[in-house]
């Protein structure tokens, strides 16, 4: 857009139906224009351009991308290749409008979303009637109390079609199926209305059940319904098919009427009226409440532009975090049903998000320490392998960490059931990294911290994992009942077989630590490298788990200060004591009342705050960096459930914190 008031000159990305829809749109729309189309080829883009009266074709995605006079791009392909092609547009500096649904997935939607965070541009998912006033009545009604307290929505867009193993809706490779072609609809307007019941823009279920029926052959959902409940006591039931036909309307029922909905997904594409009915308890008749509106796909077209011209992060109608929280409620759906698309599963897991070759970016941030022993350069953060739960979070997640730099991985014996070395290792294997990588394992939890089960499990670790040796491993527990000398002896056998570079104790004492290295040096043999016990800004109230041990407190600060031995410090951040999730007032999580919640804990968190905003960082940033900023080598493992979360932890590498700064906020001078 070359100034505020020029129209937003838009490029379509593929030649299908609803390419041309949308084309159609922006020629109705006040604020844009289509210059140009890209398609696979040139035959195909010119013959497109000729019907929509487009000025330039492309014969290729790419020479789209590139051309300087358009500003935003419309991704228009089958949904499986939406994720590569609007990261290559948030990379070429291009505004994206990108068809529903996002992706395939949750983790899909998530890169997309992050890569529009970093290269600075608007991005939206294409729910058009989001953007009609209709819907916008919807929300109004409902926040208005015109309704009373809403208890049930009900939403479903479901058609029939026979089955063609050659069509996308059919595909399983293709994502095909209901839930993701029109269930995804009605899923965001259960969110909305939920959201609105409780003057939220949306709102995300906490329980997601369901059923439904695949197909045969393609193992795609023929047609299924799922019921969704919110915090606020809304329950959605949405159903979807490409299957089945069913009554596509939407009814919200509240404690004072109820509303029908009779068109909510396809309002009149040129524009017109459209209407809702209202069923007031004790009303002798409902009443129509009619919504003018333009049309449908200029309206989505031109709160797009307004978005862009005024700077927003986001589209209001429908946000990025609103996507996120879409297509997260959608993997649920698909999880109660037994859906998995092949392209999800592990082994066939080969490609990145991007479909790229994964490397370190130049511009990757991460900071590094050596270890004696470990070949590597490790970095200072720690990716935790202890809660992606599928390929495609995982992936998401270690691509991400790997693309920013982090090279170090820690997992454990028993995280899952085994289920996160088997991806980690997975992982590994189709990105062809484990010699880029530091692997660090830990097996031995109590009860099976002795000689042989530690062996056993890790052997165990290595089959997971798919590789020969690990570069760390630590005993996840101690266990005082046998002499730390019989665990030096069996550790050093693996050492000597190779399967192990270095080791030592999660969970560990300072006392028994220090006994198990004057042990190995009495014998001439290798100790603990590295001890990995909580360490973090906030004390550890209770322990999370049995067994844990922190070492935050002033005699393990010393210890480890004299020694130097490398300390990796797992719940750094305090389990998200420091993020909007902790505060006085806030008790909905158990754990973190428990773990965290103390009065010297929340001064040390209210100075975290205060120096966050004078440095423009966020409170579990200075949270990290405390911990990288100790005077013996640390290095601080964090959990990032989303790729925001791992970005936020990295502002802590590029700051530095004075020795007064890190002793203020350890509570040990009043002043700065």
């Amino acid at each position: 857009m070359n100034s505020p008031s020029s129209p937003l000159r838009w490029g379509i990305l593929s030649t299908g139906r609803i390419a041309g829809v949308f084309a159609q749109g922006v020629a109705l729309s006040a604020s844009g224009r289509v210059v140009a189309v890209g398609s696979r080829s040139l035959e195909s883009a010119q013959k497109f351009a000729a019907a929509q009266g487009i000025a330039r074709a492309h014969g290729s995605y790419e020479e789209l991308l590139a051309d300087p006079e358009v500003d935003a791009v419309y991704v228009a392909t089958p949904h499986p290749q939406h994720a590569e092609w609007v990261i290559k547009a948030a990379e070429a500096g291009k505004h994206i409008l990108c068809e529903k649904p996002m992706g395939l997935n949750h983790a899909e939607a998530m890169v997309m979303v992050q890569a529009a965070r970093d290269h600075g541009v608007v991005l939206m998912e294409a729910f058009m009637y989001r953007c009609h006033p209709q819907t916008a009545k919807i929300a109004e009604l409902v926040r208005s109390g015109a309704l009373g307290t809403v208890g049930l929505v009900q939403a479903t867009f479901s058609f029939k079609t026979d089955y063609n193993a050659t069509s996308r809706l059919w595909a399983n490779d293709a994502g095909g199926g209901g839930i993701l072609d029109v269930g995804c609809y009605a899923v965001s307007m259960a969110r909305l209305v939920a959201g609105a019941a409780s003057q939220k823009p949306f709102l995300d279920p906490v329980a997601v059940t369901g059923a439904g029926v695949l197909h045969p052959e393609s193992r795609a959902d023929m047609y299924t319904a799922a019921t969704l409940t919110f915090e606020n006591n809304v329950i959605a039931q949405v159903s979807a098919g490409v299957g089945l036909n069913q009554d596509n309307v939407v009814r919200i029922y509240g404690s004072a009427g109820w509303l029908h909905v009779p068109s909510p997904w396809v309002m009149n594409r040129e524009g017109g009226s459209s209407k809702l009915i209202l069923h007031k308890a004790g009303a002798p008749a409902p009443e129509e409440v009619v919504i003018e509106g333009g049309p449908l796909y200029a309206l989505e077209a031109d709160a797009f532009a307004a978005a862009v011209r005024a700077g927003l992060r986001d589209v209001p109608q429908m946000s990025t975090d609103d996507t996120l929280g879409n297509l997260a409620t959608l993997d649920q759906w698909r999880a109660a049903i037994g859906l998995t698309y092949e392209a999800e599963k592990p082994a066939a897991y080969t490609h990145t998000i991007a479909r790229r070759t994964l490397r370190r970016r130049e511009s990757a941030p991460m900071t590094y320490a050596t270890i004696p022993g470990v070949a590597l350069p490790v970095s200072r953060l720690v990716m935790g392998c202890d809660n992606q739960r599928t390929m495609p979070h995982a992936a998401a997640m270690w691509d991400d960490f790997f693309e920013r730099g982090g090279n170090t991985f820690d997992t454990a014996w028993l995280y899952g059931g085994g289920l996160q070395e088997r991806l980690l290792g997975q992982w590994m294997k189709n990105r062809g990294l484990r010699d880029d990588v530091v692997v660090i394992a830990k097996g031995g939890h109590t009860p099976h911290c002795t000689p042989e089960g530690i062996t056993r499990q890790l052997h165990e670790s290595l089959e997971r994992l798919q590789t020969g040796r690990v570069d760390v491993y630590m005993m996840h527990r101690d266990n005082p009942e046998v002499p730390v000398g019989e665990l030096v002896d069996v550790l050093n056998e693996h050492v000597s077989a190779g399967r192990i570079g270095i080791f030592g104790g999660s969970n560990w004492s300072i006392e028994r630590t220090a006994a198990a290295n004057r042990y190995a040096k009495r014998k001439g043999l290798q100790g603990f490298g590295v001890l990995s016990n909580n360490f973090s800004l906030a004390r550890m109230v209770e322990a999370p788990w049995g067994g844990c041990i922190s070492s935050s407190d002033e005699a393990s600060r010393k210890w480890l200060k004299k020694t130097q031995l490398p300390l990796f410090a797992w719940s750094s951040q305090a389990r998200g004591f420091f993020t909007d999730r902790a505060g006085r007032d806030k008790t909905s999580d158990a754990e973190l009342v428990r773990c965290w919640y103390s009065e010297d804990n929340f001064a040390r968190r209210e100075r975290a705050v205060a120096l966050a905003a004078k440095k423009g960082v966020s409170p579990i940033a200075i949270a990290a960096a405390y911990v990288l900023h100790q005077p013996f080598p640390t290095f601080a493992l964090i959990g990032p459930r989303v790729i925001a979360e791992t970005v936020n932890s990295l502002d802590c590498l590029g700051m530095k914190l004075s020795r007064q700064e890190v002793a203020w906020l350890n509570l040990e001078r009043e002043k700065l």
